[in-house]
């Protein structure tokens, strides 16, 4: 791979590792259209660490009080006697589902899980649980009720549903963010609150699989000194435009819907689709 492909990666891993149109996908595409070979599925892991330290540095004010707090419940003998102790907990609980289907999977997930048919379904899928996700969000509005808002309003229910969605972001296409800010905004969670414990759900699973894949698949993907090189300057890349990315999500979901991505979701899997159907892009198997 060369260098100019591994910074076109990791910028459009960047630029959709947040938003709700599925960066996997993306780096599936971005490939097949350029005539690229595909990365792989342990390129793309490793290169989410990029985006890994993007969450940490933007999201730094709920980490810091989500470690103050579980300090504070082990010093006081109660562990889960803080509201950031539970919270911690319901993260923590909310990543077993996707540890569980990545191993249990994996063969598929590297394998006829990136076939590009597959993508074109998991971004409708998941881009029929995000119109039912808006869908209900503006009917509870026109109630009065704008959601549950702040991580103190995250319940139980809303971390093991919203860690059960997380698992479908292992199929390309379904999109991390879209799936689970959507399962949290049908729980009752408001977009900025669903999205926020979206991103923290994402650390430990994310910080896992660019660990397990790294080791694992390290003779294919650092292999020589030129693959490490390409991957390192993915990963900054991704990081850089990852960063700028989370911050813009955050404050355009203050005041506005998921309608956009949706709309982008619908006209990519059409393109998509239309692509493979007339041999444009052809869709070998893996």
């Amino acid at each position: 791979m060369s260098i100019l492909e591994a910074v076109a990666l990791g910028v459009v891993q960047g630029l959709t590792e947040f938003l709700p149109v599925s960066s996997t996908a993306h780096l599936r595409i971005l490939p097949a259209v350029c005539g690229w070979q595909d990365p792989g599925a342990a390129f793309s892991a490793v290169l989410q660490t990029g985006t890994l330290a993007a969450v940490c540095l933007a999201l730094r004010g709920d980490l810091a009080a989500l470690a103050r707090g579980c300090l504070t419940a082990l010093r006081s003998g109660a562990p889960l006697s803080t509201p950031e102790s539970r919270l911690t907990l319901l993260i923590i609980v909310g990543t077993v589902p996707i540890v569980v289907a990545g191993l249990m999977f994996k063969d598929v997930i590297r394998g006829e899980a990136r076939r590009l048919e597959v993508v074109v379904a998991a971004l409708l899928a998941a881009t029929a649980l995000m119109i039912a996700a808006e869908v209900t969000a503006q009917l509870r509005a026109r109630r009065g009720n704008a959601g549950r808002q702040g991580l103190e309003a995250v319940r139980p229910a809303d971390g093991i549903g919203m860690g059960l969605a997380q698992a479908l972001a292992l199929v390309p296409g379904a999109s991390r963010s879209g799936v689970t800010i959507s399962t949290g905004m049908l729980a009752g969670l408001d977009r900025r609150t669903a999205a926020r414990f979206s991103f923290l759900l994402s650390l430990p699973a994310v910080a896992a699989a660019a660990l397990l894949e790294a080791w694992q698949q390290r003779e294919e993907i650092l292999g020589s000194g030129e693959a490490a090189v390409a991957l390192a300057v993915g990963t900054l890349a991704a990081g850089i435009v990852g960063y700028a990315s989370i911050r813009w999500l955050l404050r355009i979901l203050t005041g506005h819907t998921l309608w956009p991505f949706i709309a982008y979701r619908l006209a990519l899997a059409t393109a998509l689709a239309v692509a493979i159907g007339t041999g444009w892009i052809p869709a070998p198997a893996l």
